[in-house]
């Protein structure tokens, strides 16, 4: 369903991405994972046009994505919740998760929104600024969700959060699938995280695919050396 065939990307004359490829079907989540450095960011970034591919194809149900911006790209059904949260502190919860239904063309967030992080509800009134990290993150990811995605990207969703919020986190990933047939792309460094809630995991290194695993053959002595500095 969602195809990412021989992807090139560069900063100037340094090539980051290196003809990297793979596939997720409806309904599956894959993990890439790396050190800091080894391109997922830049990756995700290029996935979801807001860094330019040097080569290569992106596409989504049988369409060529790889070339339109950002917004058309949402149209086409990805989402994509930013390392950094990238949230609008100004607005408040209410307002930030409304901020993804345009394409919906209607203000209402679905009640499933605030069954997934009941936190929200609570806070719907409050400033997303006044938020805690872990909250802003789930805020992140129920307004990526209000655009309904076939296809949401997730970097970093674990960086600076606290142990308890990352279990949430994942239970809401996982709850997800059940609730819609998405297709959930996560960057990540944390291993004991991408095994709660991955079916595969892929190892990125210098820009290149190295390894690749099942959930349930997973490797994990190797895949940690992978991850060590």
């Amino acid at each position: 369903m969602f195809e990412v065939d021989r992807l090139c990307v560069s900063y100037g004359q340094s090539q980051v991405v290196n003809e990297v490829s793979f596939q997720a079907a409806p309904n599956e989540t894959v993990a890439l994972m790396g050190r800091n450095g080894m391109g997922k960011s830049t990756l995700f970034k290029a996935l979801m046009g807001v860094l330019p591919a040097r080569s290569g194809a992106i596409r989504l149900e049988g369409a060529e994505l790889a070339g339109l911006p950002s917004h058309r790209r949402v149209q086409h059904g990805m989402a994509y919740v930013p390392q950094g949260r990238m949230i609008f502190p100004a607005l408040t919860v209410m307002e930030n998760i409304q901020t993804g239904l345009e394409k919906s063309g209607t203000n209402r967030v679905p009640d499933e929104l605030f069954e997934l992080f009941p936190v929200l509800f609570k806070m719907r009134h409050r400033k997303g600024g006044n938020l805690s990290g872990g909250q802003q993150q789930q805020l992140a990811i129920a307004r990526a969700l209000a655009t309904d995605p076939s296809v949401l990207l997730l970097d970093e969703p674990t960086e600076g959060i606290q142990p308890s919020i990352i279990k949430e986190i994942a239970y809401a990933l996982n709850e997800i699938r059940k609730l819609r047939r998405i297709t959930l792309i996560v960057s990540e460094q944390v291993l004991s995280f991408a095994l709660t809630v991955a079916d595969r995991i892929l190892v990125l290194e210098r820009g290149c695919i190295i390894h690749e695993d099942r959930r349930e053959d997973a490797d994990i002595a190797k895949i940690t050396g992978y991850l060590s500095v």
